[in-house]
């Protein structure tokens, strides 16, 4: 079944499943707050937040395969191969520079556990190496697989004495940081979306029935939030530890 959709319509799906783990992150981030400042003590390495946590990152990671596919779809139709590279050369290079910027604010404050390679720089990384992979089904699918093997083998198997891998995957004794999204496994994550993506959606047409649900309330509510998710992610820390300075830490 093939359900036609213009070439700059965004499927409300996607916006709605990436509203659902916006607001998953930020419930995590509030107990975490409320944990780091001592307002509020929980174990955020027990076995139910962990079955919470998890599943945000993962649920992010697919979607920016799953987008990069839409996205590549509509930009092949009105753009060249050339200008196809520089595109996502940019896209990917800005993302990761925000990361960078993470990376100087936490190292600023808090400083302890200050961002090294966060989501952010995990995903502008991932664009600019899934670019090969893009049109890719079963290889991405395959590599993707392999990235993640790789991914848990490493944090459960190996630790170094050297910090210069960590990007990878390699876990330094003693490594301590409030994000922490290595490529592996998490690239593995961001090809399996891709490998979905084009599964699911081929030429910006969906590939599966679905009911129309994008005039609901509260599915308009989680498409506004996952339509501007790298903006929510950027200021909703600044906004949770305001509102707890106002009410508890003053």
């Amino acid at each position: 079944m093939t359900v036609r959709k213009q070439p700059t319509d965004r499927f409300w799906e996607i916006d709605t499943l990436r509203g659902i783990a916006v607001c998953m992150m930020i419930t995590y981030h509030l107990f975490f707050d409320l944990n780091y400042f001592g307002v509020y003590s929980m174990d955020l390495y027990s076995l139910p937040v962990l079955l919470f946590l998890y599943p945000i990152g993962t649920v992010f990671l697919l979607l920016v395969g799953i987008s990069l596919t839409l996205s590549y779809s509509r930009a092949k139709q009105t753009h060249t191969k050339a200008q196809l590279r520089i595109k996502y050369l940019k896209r990917g290079s800005g993302i990761f520079g925000l990361g960078m910027l993470v990376t100087l604010v936490t190292w600023v404050y808090p400083h302890d556990g200050f961002i090294v390679f966060g989501v952010l720089h995990c995903i502008g990384l991932s664009i600019l190496l899934a670019y090969p992979l893009i049109s890719s089904r079963a290889l991405a699918f395959l590599v993707g697989v392999l990235c993640i093997g790789l991914g848990v083998f490493l944090q459960n198997m190996v630790t170094v004495d050297f910090p210069w891998l960590l990007w990878i995957g390699f876990v330094p004794r003693q490594f301590y940081t409030l994000d922490y999204f290595p490529l592996l496994p998490w690239f593995g994550v961001v090809l399996i979306g891709i490998s979905l993506g084009n599964t699911l959606y081929q030429n910006n047409t969906r590939r599966f029935k679905i009911n129309e649900y994008s005039h609901n309330p509260v599915s308009r509510l989680f498409c506004f939030l996952g339509r501007y998710s790298l903006l929510v992610y950027l200021l909703h820390q600044l906004l949770i530890v305001g509102l707890l300075y106002v009410f508890f830490l003053r």
